[in-house]
């Protein structure tokens, strides 16, 4: 293979890779907006029991409510032991 072709299949290979960057890119500013508004949503309940049933409402949505990943998805059909923790410890009386 000619020096040159090759170095047009690395351009090709290049221009792929910058593409699905961007692609990437948009993907993470749509999550991070999704993330704030999520957190908005949140921290705009004033009642416990709101903001519990709202934590479990996100939860069996698919979100994540731990400290650790909150707001971020979680695959679907998947538990996440650190929520499933923080639900049972918010639902016990203060």
């Amino acid at each position: 293979m000619r020096l040159a072709d090759r170095l047009a299949q690395m351009e090709t290979a290049l221009a792929a890779m910058l593409e699905e960057l961007q692609d990437l890119r948009m993907q993470v500013l749509a999550l991070d907006a999704q993330n704030e508004q999520l957190r908005l949503q949140l921290y705009a309940q004033k009642d416990h029991r709101e903001g519990h049933e709202h934590l479990t409402r996100l939860y069996e949505e698919g979100f994540h409510i731990c400290p650790a990943h909150f707001a971020s998805g979680r695959a679907e059909g998947e538990d996440c032991l650190f929520c499933l923790s923080f639900l049972q410890r918010r639902q016990r009386p203060e």
